[in-house]
């Protein structure tokens, strides 16, 4: 039987990115801190990490952020970067500022360049996001790419043979399938992370990718409702969904 976690309410509250632990002390001696509807004013006293805390516990009048160990998907909008250092508009602006302060921190999972826009899943869990990157896994992601000119028609043959080298590479690429949709609009989808693959795919046939955007990751589809910088929480389906062979969408 797993044993439930526990944690001190000020260390657990401060690693959420709500205030410092003596700050947290400060809320519940003021009552601005609620369990099951009554003011909580022991923030050192240990309370277990249960899934329905997040409805329980009530800071400032609002419901508790999500606990440690969540996922969401973010409709990554073009210009954004999936970095914390480079100068520009970054994907962990569009959080809630909160979030942006957790302990672990919040991380995408693998990225989408400047340019490219779609599915990016975002967690602070570890264990998680090396599940879904791990090349033994072969989590495939699926991108609608829209191109320069038009196909020659060998493109389906040569990336499914799997023998493509791309440039300043010595592995060719692992077999991915091509499914065309019109002359220069195409449905690709790779079981790798190369940086920047799909481009690199295309100019190795001697086109160009105008624009890139990201449909799927595993089984999991970019919601037709979610708005490009709009962000959706994982639910336990969405994250098996990322595993398995069929696509889900709740839009």
């Amino acid at each position: 039987m797993t044993k439930t976690p526990t944690s001190r309410l000020d260390r657990l509250l401060a690693n959420m990115g709500y205030a410092s632990r003596r700050e947290i002390q400060m809320l519940a001696r003021n009552g601005r801190i609620q369990l099951d509807g009554a003011a909580f004013h022991d923030a050192d006293k240990r309370i277990a990490l249960t899934p329905d805390l997040e409805t329980r516990l009530v800071v400032d009048g609002e419901a508790l952020d999500p606990l440690p160990g969540f996922a969401l998907m973010l409709h990554k909008p073009l210009g954004v970067t999936c970095s914390h250092k480079e100068a520009g508009p970054l994907v962990y602006d569009l959080l809630p500022q909160r979030w942006r302060r957790r302990d672990p921190a919040i991380s995408t999972v693998g990225r989408l360049d400047k340019e490219t826009s779609g599915l990016l899943l975002m967690t602070d869990d570890g264990k998680l996001l090396h599940r879904i990157i791990s090349p033994k896994r072969h989590v495939a992601k699926r991108y609608r790419v829209h191109l320069a000119r038009s196909m020659t028609g060998d493109e389906a043959a040569l990336f499914a043979a799997g023998t493509l080298m791309l440039e300043g590479e010595e592995k060719p690429l692992a077999p991915a399938e091509l499914e065309v949709v019109g002359p220069q609009e195409a449905l690709l989808e790779v079981h790798e992370g190369r940086y920047h693959q799909v481009r690199r795919m295309f100019a190795a046939t001697g086109n160009h990718v105008e624009a890139l955007h990201r449909e799927s990751v595993g089984g999991l589809s970019l919601p037709a409702d979610l708005a490009p910088g709009a962000i959706r929480r994982l639910d336990d389906a969405d994250l098996a969904a990322i595993f398995d062979g069929g696509r889900r969408s709740d839009g």
